[in-house]
């Protein structure tokens, strides 16, 4: 299934960097940015991260909420905040649930290698909970950017 803009954002249940449970309808009234990245303490899981965090008031500020989803525990997620001061929720999706429903587990390939792995996506989730924006072309560096171009 393949997520586009004005579709409900599929539910999920989880827990952030501190084992506590985390719910997508928790958010409702907010809106919120999920985004999808590789893996923890990488260049540019890192760089996308920094970004978010040196803009993290700027996106409270628009009525934003930020989540980050890999597919990492939360003991990697506790290092990668405390590493970086991360102030928003890293959630733990070990089981791939929430990847699978967001279409972000996909084939990749890397030096003719192919594998599975997550997609770098980011989705703009409404107030109301519907997909408000898709992007899948991330500028690690300047994500924050991409954000609030609209």
């Amino acid at each position: 299934m393949e997520l586009k803009i004005g579709d409900k954002a599929p539910e999920f249940e989880t827990t952030d960097q501190n084992g506590n449970p985390v719910k997508l309808s928790n958010y409702k009234g907010k809106k919120v940015i999920l985004y999808f990245y590789p893996k923890d303490d990488t260049p540019g899981c890192t760089a996308q991260a920094c970004n978010l965090r040196d803009n993290y008031s700027e996106l409270q500020q628009q009525g934003y909420e930020v989540l980050g989803v890999s597919t990492d525990s939360e003991e990697s997620h506790q290092k990668f905040i405390s590493k970086f001061s991360l102030p928003f929720k890293l959630l733990a999706d070990t089981d791939q649930q929430i990847v699978n429903k967001y279409g972000v587990w996909q084939e990749k390939n890397m030096y003719g290698r192919k594998y599975m792995g997550t997609m770098r996506y980011t989705f703009v989730i409404d107030e109301n909970g519907v997909i408000e924006d898709i992007i899948t072309k991330v500028k690690t560096a300047e994500h924050t950017q991409q954000l609030l171009k609209k």
